[in-house]
């Protein structure tokens, strides 16, 4: 495996005055065997970051590294790299055997090799007793296993994800994030994995790159994304519920926005009066829709077993003073 370093990495479509810009100066050292997850929403610049890794894109700027070879100049093939994809574009009329041994034909790879590569990631995927089938036999999730499978027989450098999971329904895509964690411990790979589902990105990543609008704005743990957001963006994308951000707090400082998390507030006799407009029932917890003044909406969660508040009553909040955030109301970075 190897490291990963980028270096001030812009891209542009369009050249001169009519130049658009969409990646905007992005730096990032990952390390080998480390999984980082590129997180945002749609049209963020995070596939396209993905995609001039892998040399399908053209860097405008800057430097990209694999294993500490500078890779700017070098086609998809010379990189070392392997891609899963949101699309598994699987071979319809071949075995998922001869859909995992492909690449390596191409490459003229003895067939004994072939066989103990395909047969060890085939044990690690549990597609053993699949190796005969078509990929019209397979269900969902049996083909994204083995499109990882195709990937992971060629041993490569760096493994980079497209959105591999979004095709996959809620349950099959939990499953598929802990066979994609269970691969990472057994092969240590070095791995970019792209997705605009936060709570994909929290469960998976080691670290994480926040991007919004074509900037990072924020690398770090999801421990730390989480309890330290870098900005107002990083704070409201990352959570759900989002994090509560108030322009105008009591006690608020002049110029700047209070952040709170909804499990962070306590419902009591005494602090903050708010408006309950609705309440929503989460199995084992409760968010409470509230109004503060005329402006603020929030959330409120609860654990089950509290008193429910009746919509339009009046309930008092107390804010925990060591879970505060604040930011500048300009900039939106964290003061």
């Amino acid at each position: 495996m190897a490291s990963i370093q980028l270096k001030n990495v812009t891209k542009s479509y369009g050249k001169g005055k009519q130049a658009l810009q969409v990646i905007h100066g992005v730096n990032a050292d990952v390390a080998d065997r480390e999984f980082i997850v590129i997180v945002g929403p749609s049209g963020c610049g995070k596939s396209t970051l993905l995609r001039m890794v892998a040399g399908l894109e053209e860097i405008s700027g800057g430097e990209i590294s694999i294993g500490g070879r500078v890779v700017n100049d070098l086609e998809p093939a010379e990189r070392d790299i392997a891609m899963v994809f949101q699309n598994y574009a699987l071979y319809p009329h071949m075995s998922v055997f001869n859909n995992m041994a492909y690449g390596l034909k191409i490459k003229k790879m003895p067939v004994a090799e072939i066989k103990t590569r395909v047969d060890k990631a085939a044990a690690i995927l549990e597609l053993g007793h699949l190796l005969d089938r078509t990929p019209r036999q397979l269900s969902g999730g049996q083909r994204q296993r083995v499109a990882m499978g195709r990937a992971i027989v060629r041993e490569p450098q760096v493994f980079l994800f497209d959105e591999p999971l979004s095709n996959l329904d809620a349950k099959l895509r939990a499953q598929t994030r802990l066979e994609i964690q269970k691969l990472h411990r057994e092969l240590g790979i070095t791995a970019l994995f792209v997705t605009h589902d936060q709570v994909e990105a929290m469960t998976l990543a080691e670290r994480m790159i926040v991007m919004n609008a074509g900037v990072m704005e924020q690398f770090g743990t999801p421990e730390e994304v989480y309890h330290r957001p870098a900005s107002t963006f990083v704070a409201s994308f990352i959570g759900s519920p989002p994090m509560n951000l108030l322009k105008n707090a009591p006690g608020g400082r002049p110029n700047t926005i209070l952040g709170i998390r909804p499990e962070h507030l306590d419902v009591g006799q005494s602090g903050w009066p708010v408006r309950v407009e609705t309440t929503e029932l989460l199995g084992a917890e409760r968010l409470i829709y509230a109004r503060l003044g005329d402006d603020e909406q929030l959330i409120v969660r609860v654990e089950e077993g509290q008193p429910v508040p009746a919509p339009s009553s009046t309930i008092h909040i107390q804010p925990r003073e060591d879970r505060l955030h604040w930011f500048d109301a300009g900039s939106g970075k964290r003061l």
